[in-house]
Parts: structure tokens; sequence; C-alpha cells
């Protein structure tokens, strides 16, 4: 069975995209800890993180890496409390 070359080329395109998407996305999101704000009183306290919270966190998530090698920021993303509200919204901390 042959390829035509607009098949390879349209394949190729396809991988180039898929390789880059990642990044794209990466790249939309505001890297900004201030976005993180509506989790404040939650990793302050016991109470438990609102579904802003979450989202925010959600959104945040392609960020975890550049705040961690913040250290201003360190300690904040590895503190019990922003642990505990990261645990409760279900996101995962990265290991950068």
């Amino acid at each position: 069975m042959k390829i035509s070359g607009v098949a390879v080329c349209a394949m190729m395109v396809v991988s180039v995209l898929l390789l880059e998407a990642p990044q794209m996305m990466v790249e939309a999101v505001n890297c900004s800890p201030l976005e993180v704000s509506p989790c404040l009183g939650a990793v302050a306290s016991n109470t438990p993180p609102s579904k802003t919270c979450c989202q925010k966190l959600r959104q945040q998530k392609p960020c975890f890496c550049t705040y961690l090698k913040n250290p201003s920021l360190k300690q904040y993303v590895n503190s019990p409390g922003a642990k505990r509200v990261a645990t409760a919204c279900q996101v995962a901390i990265p290991k950068c």
C-alpha cells in the first residue's frame, strides 16, 4: 500500500500540533499566585475549600513548578494548609 505525500505531510502536521498542544495550554494559563486567592481562607483555617478554590487550583496546576522554584512562594505551596486544601480538591502538587 502506497502512502501519498499529502498523507505524510498531514501526519507530520498533526504530530507537531500534538507535541505543541501541552505547551500551548500552559502558555494560556495566567501563572499568578493571586489566582488562588479564593483558597486563602481554607489554607489558613480548617474550613473545607470552596468549589471556586478547587477550580482555581486545577487551573493553576501547570504553574506549580514555577511557584515551587520561587523561594518566596515555595514555603506557601509546601505548607500543611496548602497541602490539605490540594488534597481536598484532589489536585496533586508535583515534585519538580
